[in-house]
């Protein structure tokens, strides 16, 4: 005992010297200032001093509250404060924070040690400087950034993206003199692309102080994190490397200062639902997933009582959250719960104001509680925080260190913490957790190599501010950690990228930002350069969420929730989707959000959200998985001892974790585990097979290995799913009379790599990471300060770029995008070593066939949506439905070419070649946009280069062309005999295209063999040309006609032009650009819409009956065909087909007309529906499109039908008599069987005499004495509607049509009925899919330049869509004073259809369209509805003059039309009345009608003429 006393003693003497010691380091006024303000210097103070002061860099160590941050300053102000003064103004110490919130406490808490220094300075009279301190963010306002640059601050608080701005521009002048950089909480850059960007800028301020001052040491490093591992690779990224003369590189010195040590935590683990997790799920709300076990859904309504119950014992709270959109509906609810204002969100996209606004009452007392995502785990003071609560496991080791640690944050003090897991799964990831927060175990991180976007965007801002040897800018970069290894291949590369080097036809649209001197290698900026780089600082990724909107009635949206990037960017129009509880259908995809409709009993697809999270590390997944196996195999006892102690669960938390993990073990045999992985198989709700892969390993490792996986699947099956999360992997296979075996699921080890490298590149998750490494890499810029591209925009451009992209294996975009996925994203070593692990069986594979999911399984299943709230239970299984698949090859085969001649507008193909031929505007301003033009436009001449020049700069054209061509920019060739100037970039592709002689002295790198030099060329000219013929650029490039005429079906064969008629007024084939097309389509619409407006509903109703030749009758067989060809599939009224239907169209139509073409075999019709006893809703179609038309029949019921059906099937076309014969029973009861099929669409009659005796039609025309001879039937009485030989539509006769055929057909007849399309017509002719269903058609019939699109009638949905020519019969429909009179169930009647029923007179019959019933148009107007009974109207007339008075003598005319064939005209009442309103009624009495005390009454004018 006494040596222990002794050795303390000597341990507390020899810490009480090195803390002397170390403060006797800095000025006396600093020491005094230091011990009247604190105790004693911290560990990690007095072991970092002696070298901060020496000026070396250093990497330090320590918890949360030791003190790191003044350990930094103190030793950098004392210097600043008392060291020599230097003379030239500037900045000397930078602290960059992650956070601008961090800069801001640390920015309030450097002014304790300033004010006190200089306090006791003066106390002793001892000279000193005035320290300035500043900070620079993008909260700054502009006033504050010019202020600096006239007073630079000793001290800048700044942000990494702020330091690269600042770099980038003349601010950078300041910073000349900077001897200190302190990296605060340096941990969160190591693993990170934002890491990699600062420390290049690290690298550009240490070569800027260089240019000043040549051999001046390097800066003063000063790395500070709590939580950073290992330590040896964070120190060699902090300080970066050295290269010497030789060409050997050696890292810069560095000191670590390991003063960590366990930091006490009072840490507990509880389930706010505690044992009622095992309770129904009919007790609380559920989230729906594929598994038929409910799940509880969150532990949201159990939590926020227990929330406001500890803030309420707490004095001061912080809640963290793992997402701002939480932070939000958080703080909210637990402010509903107190009913007050309790709680406060803090995250990243609040405001500067907001943000200080909150953390200050929080310190002050002033606000209880503060909800915050990563806004406030990084090392920001805020004053005594008793209590840190963390709502579901915390994202990492390392995050939930320094969350926990915000409790108590101050030397020696103890953390209080609380972590609320939302599930069970969550529980048992929380639980592992903690143990190794307890043990200070934090994972390791690496940083990134070779991350080429961000290369390319420092580059491009290193350029803009001083020309560059290449060598020695090659040199620079590699003294950035993450870019030693640079290869060269790879470095020249980028530079090719940025300077314009790859094929323009390709990549038109990317634009060079530097020039690279081949000739003596130097890189120069180009104009804009250092603009664009501004603009776009920086590599946090442009993601965003989609929120999901449930249309409503009106405007009117509700959310259901919110879709990742990655899952829009796969959702197509009318595509269904899961999620929560039920199934959804796009509508519509917006810059931002999802519309959608509900989508019952249809399957669909399962959601995934992605967001920023990397994924669980393997490491931290395999102590999850020991855990798992431990309290697997441990008795209750033992466990909850375990769980408690080492874990931090408290003791009911413990009993749900371990009935969790025993609750698996029964379920399924066994747990996932370090040791076991398993693979369970259950048939889900809409009988396919659901297989969950139950793995702890992590996301990183679960990604790659189910894209692999679900690659190979889909040579077995037509349609997989695969979703994987942290927990494991989610597979949906089609269903299958046996399970799918487990081996299916463990990929290969030998080839993994290569499989998964293959399936990636077809992934959404590549298509998000190309374009934000594009957006990093300048090639999606933004053009305007302050405005953000839309994601859908760059989502456009991304998908253009990488199509252009893939055909170049070395593009560098490319390669950085499979290098982040397989590198960053993924861990692809890890699951390598994993299935190795399998195959040696150290890791087993169990297999589970269940009727449900395990519990572990719905951990996974749940994983999906356990974010969301719901509000609605899970729905019973839902049946599963078909939906059309269009194949898109067979849709442009079935259009055939294309022919835009009555589609564009000539002075659109005239602007829109001007633009692409860059005459708009005088282009040529310098020799950079000489050699931009070459590249865009190709070979040109001097007089079309002088065409392109401002006028002020033609002079000077000639010397500008010879500089460049001195410099290898351009040379001068001959093509097809003429001289003309090429870029020097295309030097190569004219030489292999057109074995054009180059110049001699061109860079080898230029002339590298192409891989498609004469289809680069043609292509290229037909970007930049409008509509062409082949003769003009066989004459351009002096090429032979056939060998065009094969590149330019090449190029048609890969969809980048079309052959077609495109230019109006043309006979001539042409060909063009498919973006060129688009353009000028986009402008002749853009002008059309400016010319014309859209035209009123009275003009569409006027147009439908002039287009179906309602206006002008025809006469003959030949028009009746034409007819029924224009009226084929759709639902009409057998009672009046023959009475008005065709009559309205065929001047002198006679019941039985028709017959002829049914006898012909021409015609055939089809029962839809009944209507009443006798009456039904029919089609008629020719026989020749019946396959393309004709829906599928409906079920049949009764089975008197059904045995009439195999009857006929098996009979072939027997009469009546027959089937009452072969079936039995009563005539009647077997006619109205034969009936039912009649209208389920399964029968049907060679001819239509038996509709017409079912309905009892007779003919009211006087008949001919031939006609009413009659001849005696053979077979005894029939009963009426017997008639004929009854058949089948089982299609047997004809060729079965594919689904795109179909619907092709059915949207050329819709267009045919109605000229023009709009969605209302869809709903009355019942489509199948509705307008979502036919829109991709529409699209590619408009594409084919056979329909145009536009909004040509008002009121209507926006898509429109019109036949040639039918826009201007819209628009000039003649005007007539006589009515129309049709009944209202005529296709030709668009009110109650495709527009309302307009608005009646007091008094009016409602309005229906119902067999019997008529309307009178005039002029398009409705102006009157005849009831069935034919002596009721309802009338629409105007209320002015003089047009009411013609409608009512319209009116009168119409009514007299529709008593034709009566002898008296009678009306029982107008409008509701006897007596009609008084401008009626004396027109009615002028045009002699009888008024009395039952009404109106006129002889008609069948009975005048008699009379007469």
């Amino acid at each position: 005992m006494a040596k222990t006393s002794t050795a303390q003693a000597e341990s507390a003497a020899t810490r009480v010297a090195a803390e002397s010691n170390a403060l006797a380091l800095f000025h006396p006024c600093t020491q005094a200032w230091f011990t009247e303000a604190f105790a004693n210097p911290t560990r990690v103070q007095s072991e970092s001093w002696p070298f901060l002061r020496r000026g070396e860099s250093s990497l330090m160590l320590a918890p949360t509250g030791s003190g790191k941050t003044l350990a930094a300053f103190l030793a950098a102000l004392d210097g600043l404060l008392f060291g020599e003064k230097k003379s030239e103004p500037g900045v000397k110490v930078i602290y960059i924070s992650p956070l601008k919130a961090l800069g801001v406490d640390v920015d309030r808490n450097l002014r304790a040690p300033l004010a006190g220094i200089s306090a006791v300075a003066a106390r002793e009279g001892t000279a000193h400087h005035t320290v300035t301190v500043a900070i620079r963010s993008g909260d700054t306002e502009s006033r504050e950034r010019a202020r600096m640059l006239k007073e630079p601050p000793d001290v800048l608080i700044t942000t990494p993206e702020s330091l690269y701005l600042m770099l980038t521009s003349r601010a950078r002048d300041i910073l000349q003199g900077v001897e200190t950089i302190i990296l605060d909480e340096i941990h969160t850059m190591v693993p990170t692309k934002r890491g990699t960007h600062l420390f290049l800028s690290l690298e550009r301020l240490e070569q800027l102080r260089r240019q000043q001052l040549p051999g001046i040491r390097p800066m003063q490093r000063i790395g500070l994190s709590a939580t950073q591992r290992p330590l040896e690779e964070v120190a060699r990224l902090m300080v970066g490397f050295e290269h010497e003369k030789n060409g050997q590189s050696q890292p810069r010195t560095v000191q670590i200062i390991d003063a960590s040590e366990k930091r006490p935590f009072e840490l507990t683990i509880c389930m706010p639902l505690g044992d009622q997790v095992d309770q129904s799920a009919d007790e609380f709300n559920v989230v729906g997933n594929a598994a038929t076990s409910p799940v509880p859904a969150s532990i949201w309504p159990a939590i926020y009582p227990h929330l406001v119950a500890l803030i309420g014992d707490h004095r001061s709270t912080m809640i963290f959250v793992n997402s701002r959109r939480l932070a939000e509906r958080l703080a909210a609810s637990i402010n509903e719960t107190a009913e007050q204002d309790l709680a406060r969100a803090h995250h990243g996209s609040m405001s500067k104001d907001t943000r200080s606004e909150v953390e200050d009452r929080l310190k002050r007392g002033d606000l209880r509680a503060i909800v915050a995502t990563s806004s406030m785990e990084l090392g920001i003071d805020m004053g005594a925080v008793d209590l840190v609560i963390q709502v579901e496991a915390p994202p990492s080791i390392s995050s939930g260190l320094q969350r926990i640690g915000r409790a108590g944050h101050s030397v020696g003090a103890v953390s209080k913490g609380i972590v609320f897991p939302k599930y069970r799964g969550d529980l048992l990831s929380a639980a592992a957790a903690a143990r190794q927060m307890l043990n200070g175990q934090v994972e390791s991180s690496a940083y990134l190599r070779n991350p080429l976007d961000v290369l390319a965007q420092q580059i491009v801002a290193m350029v803009a501010m001083d020309e560059w040897d290449v060598e020695a800018l090659y040199q620079t970069l590699r003294c950035a950690a993450p870019f030693a290894e640079l290869p060269r291949a790879s470095f020249e590369e980028v530079l090719n990228l940025l300077s314009g080097r790859y094929p323009s036809d390709d990549f038109s649209g990317l634009k060079a930002r530097i020039t690279w001197d081949r000739i003596n290698n130097r890189l120069t900026p180009r104009r804009g350069a250092q603009r664009t780089a501004i603009l776009n600082a920086g590599t946090i990724p442009d993601r965003g969420l989609y929120g999901v909107f449930l249309l409503g009635g009106g405007d009117t949206k509700s959310r259901v929730g919110e879709l990742d990037e990655e899952m829009v960017f796969e959702l197509q129009i009318g595509e269904v989707f899961r999620l929560g509880a039920s199934m959804w259908r796009t509508l519509e995809i917006t810059k931002d959000q999802v519309l959608v409709e509900p989508a019952p009993g249809e399957q669909g697809k399962m959601p995934f959200w992605r967001g920023d999270g990397v994924g669980r590390p393997l490491e931290f997944g395999r102590a999850i998985g020991a855990l798992t196996r431990i309290l697997s195999r441990a008795s209750r006892a033992n466990a909850q001892k375990l769980l408690t102690r080492d874990h931090a669960l408290d003791a009911e938390a413990a009993d749900i974790l371990y009935d969790y993990v025993a609750g698996q073990f029964e379920a399924a045999g066994d747990v996932p585990s370090d040791e076991c992985i398993i693979v369970e198989n259950f048939i889900d709700e809409v009988g396919d097979w659901r297989v969950v892969l139950q793995s702890p390993f992590g996301a990183r490792v679960h990604a790659p290995w189910a894209m692999t996986v679900a690659a190979q699947l889909r040579q077995r099956f037509s349609e997989i799913d695969a979703v994987w999360c942290d927990d494991g992997i989610v597979f949906r296979i089609p269903e299958s009379d046996s399970p799918p075996e487990a081996e299916w699921f463990i990929p290969d080890p030998e080839s993994l790599e290569e499989d998964v490298v293959r399936a990636l590149s077809d992934t959404s998750l590549f298509a998000a990471r190309f374009r934000e490494n594009a957006a990093r890499a300048l090639l999606l810029p933004r053009r305007f300060p302050g405005q953000r591209t839309p994601l859908w925009l760059q989502r456009r451009k991304s998908a253009d770029l990488m199509q252009a992209a893939s055909q170049y294996p070395r593009f560098p975009m490319i390669l950085e995008t499979y290098r982040e996925c397989l590198r960053d994203v993924f861990d692809i070593d890890g699951l390598n070593q994993l299935l190795e692990d399998i195959r040696s069986r150290r890791i087993r594979v169990h297999p589970v066939n269940s009727n449900s999911a395990s519990p572990f399984a719905q951990t996974v299943l749940f994983d999906f949506t356990a974010s969301f709230i719901y509000d609605a239970d899970a729905p019973l299984a839902e049946r599963r439905a078909q939906v059309l698949s269009l194949d898109h090859a067979q849709l442009k085969e079935l259009l055939g070419s294309a022919d835009y001649r009555e589609l564009l507008d000539p002075e659109a193909i005239a602007a829109i070649t001007l633009k692409r031929q860059l005459l708009e505007h005088p282009y040529v301003k310098d020799p950079d946009d000489i050699h931009d033009l070459l590249l865009a436009l190709g070979d040109l001449s001097v007089a079309d280069i002088m065409d392109r020049t401002e006028s002020s700069r033609q002079a000077t054209l000639q010397s500008m062309l010879s500089d460049l061509t001195r410099a290898r920019r351009i040379i001068e060739i001959r093509v097809a005999g003429n001289s003309r100037f090429i870029a020097a970039e295309d030097a190569a592709r004219y030489r292999d295209a057109l074995g054009t002689v180059l110049p001699m002295g061109l860079p080898a790198a230029l002339l590298e063999p192409c891989q498609s030099p004469l289809l680069d060329l043609i292509s290229r000219y037909s970007r930049t040309h409008g509509p062409f013929e082949p003769a003009e650029i066989a004459k351009h490039f002096g090429l032979g006609i056939d060998v065009l005429r094969k590149a330019l079906n090449e190029l048609s064969a890969a969809g980048r032009v079309l052959e077609g008629g495109f230019t109006p007024g043309s006979t001539r084939r042409e060909w063009i650009d498919h973006d060129v097309l688009k353009q000028i389509k986009r402008r002749s619409l853009a002008g059309w819409r400016q010319q014309i407006e859209a035209v009123d509903h009275n003009k569409f109703a006027s147009f439908i009956a002039d287009w179906q030749f309602i206006t002008k009758p025809r006469r003959g067989l030949d028009a009746l065909y034409d007819t029924i060809e224009q009226l084929q599939g759709a639902p009409l009224p057998a009672s009046v087909l023959e009475t008005e239907i065709l009559p309205a169209r065929i001047a002198g139509y006679r019941v039985g007309q028709i017959d002829e073409l049914f006898v012909s075999g021409e015609l055939l019709w089809r029962g839809i529906e009944p209507v009443g006893s006798s009456d039904g809703r029919i089609a008629i179609y020719l026989a020749e499109n019946y396959p393309l038309l004709a829906p599928e029949p409906n079920p049949i019921d009764s089975e008197l039908a059904k045995r009439i059906h195999a009857f006929i099937g098996s009979r072939g076309a027997p009469f009546f008599d027959d089937i009452v014969e072969a079936v039995g029973g009563f005539q009647n009861d077997v006619l109205e069987a034969l009936w039912e099929l009649v209208w389920s669409g399964n029968a049907g009659n060679d001819s239509f005499a038996p509709l017409r005796a079912r309905l009892e039609v007779k003919d009211r025309k006087p008949r001919t004495r031939r006609a009413q001879q009659r001849m005696r039937p053979r077979r005894g009485s029939r009963l009426p509607g017997s008639e004929g030989r009854w058949t089948l539509f089982d299609r047997v006769g004809w060729e079965q049509p594919s689904a795109t055929e179909a619907r092709t057909a059915q949207v050329q007849q819709l267009l045919e009925r109605y000229g023009v399309m709009v969605k209302e017509a869809l709903t009355k002719e019942g489509v199948t899919g509705g307008f979502s269903g036919i829109y991709p058609v529409l699209k590619a019939m408009e594409d084919a330049g056979r329909i145009r699109r536009g909004y040509f009638v008002e009121g209507l949905g926006a898509s429109q869509f019109a036949v040639p020519g039918a826009e201007d019969r819209l628009r000039n429909t003649a005007e007539s004073t006589d009515p129309v009179l049709l009944s209202a169930t005529d296709p030709a009647n668009p009110y109650g259809a495709l527009l309302p029923w307009p608005p009646a007179a007091d008094g009016g019959k409602r309005c229906a369209r119902v067999a019997g019933s008529r309307v009178l148009l005039l002029n398009g107007d409705l102006i009157a509805y005849i009831a069935k009974t034919g002596d009721q109207i309802t009338t629409f007339l105007p209320p002015d003059e003089p047009t009411r008075s013609s409608s009512i003598k319209a009116l009168i005319a119409g009514l007299k039309l529709a008593a034709r064939g009566r002898k008296l005209v009678y009306l029982a009442s107008v409008d509701g009345k006897p007596r009609a309103e008084e401008s009626i009624h004396a027109a009615l009495l002028s045009e002699g009608f009888q008024h009395g005390h039952r009404g109106y009454s006129c002889r008609s004018i069948e009975a005048t003429q008699n009379h007469a």
